[in-house]
């Protein structure tokens, strides 16, 4: 057996490390964290200094006994995980589940290459208690917090919910910078105002751009100052060139990585560290949790190296960055490659994607600055003191823009282009002058990117926790992330053109929106539960000065249990009152909207065990409340009573087809148009509530010609079809579903066996029941898939096996089944149907 044994947590890191290390060494993969608090008990002893009560994971206790034993067979043992609080709290965890000696060494690297391993083997170090304590008291508080105020947001809010709520210290932030968001681009009062452009033919025929500084308030402003300049000379008036300069961005961090690759890659935050993860492991990028901004000497000198020979000497500008966060400590370098002359990560296309902007990134933060001469042309106007501007750039020695140029998140920025050539005093010819309408915009909603930028400049979270957050709060359906289409309005635009002046209304689309985050009904809710109530929660401050007392603790500045006491005091207090309490106002999720003008009744939006829905009328009314399910869009605060009643338009009839009436309408698999008792799903283009009698016939007849492409046949004169549903293949034949024999697809599935299945079929349901009993016809005696047996009711009931299922009697089926009274069944069986039915009802009216 080898003297060495390496741990660490991953089994790709676990073979790319072994490739470096010789014979003497074996490494293994905890696969993972092996410990943790169990999830059915909060398991923290509070009043012994808050101890953790840790448990091997259920799915790590044959991981761990495999590692014991490789570990009694060792000489030397290290433990070599990533080299962040995690990783260090995975090593200690490691050393108390395998009984190790506290002196066991610990090994940590920023990248995966055969130099990098070396060393660490070479210079050991105790695994440092302080941050796994930062870990630990980040894990105990997440715990205490989502324990104890999850069950309050139960029993406040929503019992008995298909979705469990629960709150947690970042998470509850980052869902209320949403749903502040939201409501600031809610309330935002759009203003309109004129904006001026003008273009004009100079020599050559070239264009020159122009724009008025300012924007005019009204139309009839706007039209006057056209109105002016319709016999008026332009002229240059004055010409403004001055050198600039771009300067690169500093190489990646973890967040700047996120946002950049969600920027230029359209990646989703977890994508993005999934695929990193993978290269990191790999040995292709050195360790991808970090906020520092800073390189090695050794890495800024290879970057040199390859600049040199890629793109000359002139474009090398080798640049040390510092670090803007002070709670910089993941680790000690950026994102880059581990070697800067391999531009090929390998590995799956998305990999060698995000690859490729790492490199292209830390590479052009060694470059020179990109040299620029900026242009600034002054248009005098001869009717009117104002002036027209013109302005554009040329890029005079690229530099880093050779290979690099960073995105951002402003959706207005435009680039200059060049100026033709002009000279003060040249008169200009103008072709066209607009004044056209521009509104104002919000603030635009949250990508998952910007709102990791958010989150960091807030020193909210730390690069290992932005991902799982974003992932949550999606998760617990507190905010979705999806596209939804603009909405169109109308503009005007006055066009001055060879001394004349006209006046169009346009229409132009706007609010359409991309991957963005929404809040959902839910969140609001529990977001002003959480505001009102438990305020230190949600405070930005508040959540951002715990991130600082975790780094103390990392740093030893600070015991971690006396961390969590000072928060614990109030934080339980505040839980005691408010479970305790009756909540003045409203119940959380609810809002009376009006009344309706036909019943009288009261008019609420609500929000219940599946979803916010509206009710007319209450549960004490003497006929049940009426419910109708918001859409998607639409939220319980800013949804009005008109909009509501608009909900109970379904179903309704749109007209007829082949004489037969059309109904839209929404069932449980979503809206739908309802044909001659066949139903045809609506698409996610089609809105229920306005779909018309042309889209509900064009829907009808693509499901006809679907159907008849993916049919294999006829028999007795009805189509066969096929298809592939929620317990895997069928053929469809007579509105009934025959499931594919395992081994069989609908591609191989010939008309003679589809007929063949539908006969079996058929026989296995004629000898179904082997008896039945007119006089009870609950009791029957029925031929099972495990063999034959007694239904009575509801009930299954075992036939012995000497005796002949055929000849059992009806007293023969009750007497082995326990009943008597023969006359009284067929009674009881006629009520409890409608009991059911009834039961049913009332359940469907509770799911609100």
């Amino acid at each position: 057996m080898s003297k060495n044994l390496v741990i660490v947590e991953s089994p790709a890191k676990a073979k790319t490390i072994e490739g470096y290390l010789g014979k003497d060494f074996v490494v293994k993969s905890s696969y993972g964290h092996v410990r943790d608090l169990p999830k059915d008990d909060m398991a923290i002893d509070i009043p012994n200094g808050f101890r953790p009560v840790y448990e091997v994971s259920p799915d790590k206790r044959q991981v761990i006994s495999e590692l014991k034993k490789l570990a009694k067979e060792a000489e030397e043992i290290w433990l070599a995980t990533d080299d962040d609080r995690e990783g260090e709290a995975i090593s200690w965890h490691l050393k108390e589940a395998l009984g190790l000696r506290d002196d066991t060494k610990r090994i940590v690297f920023h990248e995966i290459t055969k130099k990098a391993i070396q060393n660490a083997i070479q210079s050991p170090r105790q695994i440092d208690i302080d941050l796994v304590n930062a870990q630990q008291a980040r894990r105990v508080l997440d715990r205490l917090v989502g324990f104890e105020l999850s069950p309050v947001l139960w029993r406040k809010i929503k019992s008995g919910s298909s979705m469990a709520l629960s709150a947690g210290r970042v998470q509850s932030v980052a869902v209320r910078l949403i749903v502040e968001r939201e409501r600031e681009i809610d309330s935002h009062n759009t203003k309109s105002s004129y904006k001026v452009t003008a273009q004009f033919i100079v020599d050559g025929g070239k264009v020159l751009n122009a724009e008025l500084p300012k924007n005019f308030a009204t139309l009839d402003e706007a039209r006057a100052f056209l109105d002016k300049c319709r016999d008026a000379i332009f002229s240059i008036k004055n010409l403004e060139t001055k050198p600039a300069k771009k300067s690169p961005a500093p190489p990646f961090t973890t967040s700047t990585l996120q946002q950049e690759a969600s920027r230029k890659l359209s990646f989703s935050v977890s994508q993005t560290m999934t695929l990193a993860q993978k290269l990191y492991e790999s040995g292709k990028i050195s360790y991808m949790r970090t906020d520092s901004t800073n390189l090695s000497q050794e890495a800024i000198d290879k970057a040199k190296q390859t600049i040199t020979s890629d793109f000359g000497e002139r474009y090398v500008h080798t640049r040390q960055y510092k670090t803007k966060s002070e709670s910089a400590q993941e680790a000690h370098e950026a994102i880059r490659p581990t070697d800067f002359s391999v531009k090929n990560a390998g590995g799956e296309r998305n990999e060698q994607r995000l690859y490729d902007l790492i490199w292209k990134r830390a590479i052009a933060s060694q470059m020179a600055d990109a040299q620029l001469e900026r242009t600034t042309a002054t248009i005098g106007i001869s009717t009117t003191p104002e002036e027209l501007i013109a302005q554009g750039e040329v890029i005079k020695f690229d530099g880093f823009l050779k290979v690099y140029m960073e995105s951002t998140d402003d959706e207005d920025e435009e680039s200059k282009g060049m100026l033709p050539p002009l000279t003060i005093g040249q008169v200009l010819n103008l072709d066209q002058m607009k004044a056209t309408q521009r509104f104002t915009r919000p603030a635009p909603r949250y990508t998952e990117a910007s709102l990791v930028k958010k989150l960091e400049e807030m020193g909210i979270g730390r690069p290992s926790t932005y991902a799982p957050t974003i992932s949550t709060i999606i998760k617990r359906q507190y905010v979705v992330k999806e596209d939804r289409p603009g909405k169109e309005r109308e503009f005007k635009e006055l066009t001055l053109k060879q001394g004349q002046i006209q006046e169009k209304t346009g229409k132009e689309n706007y609010g359409s929106e991309k991957a963005k985050l929404f809040p959902t009904n839910m969140g609001l809710v529990v977001n002003d539960f959480l505001v009102e109530y438990f305020e230190n929660i949600v405070d930005y401050k508040f959540t951002a000065t715990v991130e600082k007392e975790f780094d103390e603790i990392a740093s030893g500045k600070i015991g971690w249990q006396e961390m969590i006491k000072n928060f614990y005091g109030g934080f339980h207090q505040t839980v005691e009152t408010v479970q305790g309490a009756a909540l003045t106002g409203s119940k959380p999720g609810s809002r009376e909207l009006g009344i309706d003008p036909r019943s009288g009744k009261k008019v609420s939006a609500r929000l219940g065990k599946y979803g916010a829905y509206v009710q007319i009328g209450e549960a004490t009314d003497e006929d049940k409340p009426q419910f109708a399910n918001l859409k998607k869009d639409q939220l319980i605060e800013s949804i009005t009573l008109d909009e509501a009643l608009d909900l109970f338009t379904l179903p309704r009839e749109v007209g007829f087809f082949e004489d037969k009436p059309m109904v839209i309408g929404i069932g449980k698999f979503g809206p739908y148009v309802k044909h001659d008792d066949k139903y045809v799903s609506l698409t996610k283009e089609d809105d229920p509530y306005t779909v018309s009698a042309e889209r509900a016939i064009e829907l009808i007849q693509q499901k006809r010609a679907e159907n008849i492409s993916e049919s294999i046949g006829e028999f007795e004169g009805k189509l066969i079809t096929t298809g592939k549903g929620r317990y895997g293949p069928y053929i469809k034949f007579d509105d009934k579903y025959i499931s594919l024999p395992r081994g069989e697809s609908p591609a191989g599935l010939t008309l003679d066996r589809a007929i063949e299945l539908i006969l079996q079929k058929r026989e296995a349901e004629s000898n179904k029941y082997i008896k039945e009993f007119p006089e009870n016809p609950s009791v029957k005696v029925v031929n099972g898939m495990y063999g034959p047996y007694i239904a009575v009711g509801k009930r299954n009931v075992k036939i012995p096996k000497d005796t002949d299922p055929a000849s059992l009697t009806l007293e023969d089926c009750l007497k082995l089944a326990g009943d008597t009274g023969v006359e009284e069944k067929p009674k009881k069986a006629t009520k409890a149907p409608a009991a059911r039915s009834t039961t049913a009802k009332k359940t469907a009216v509770k799911k609100k």
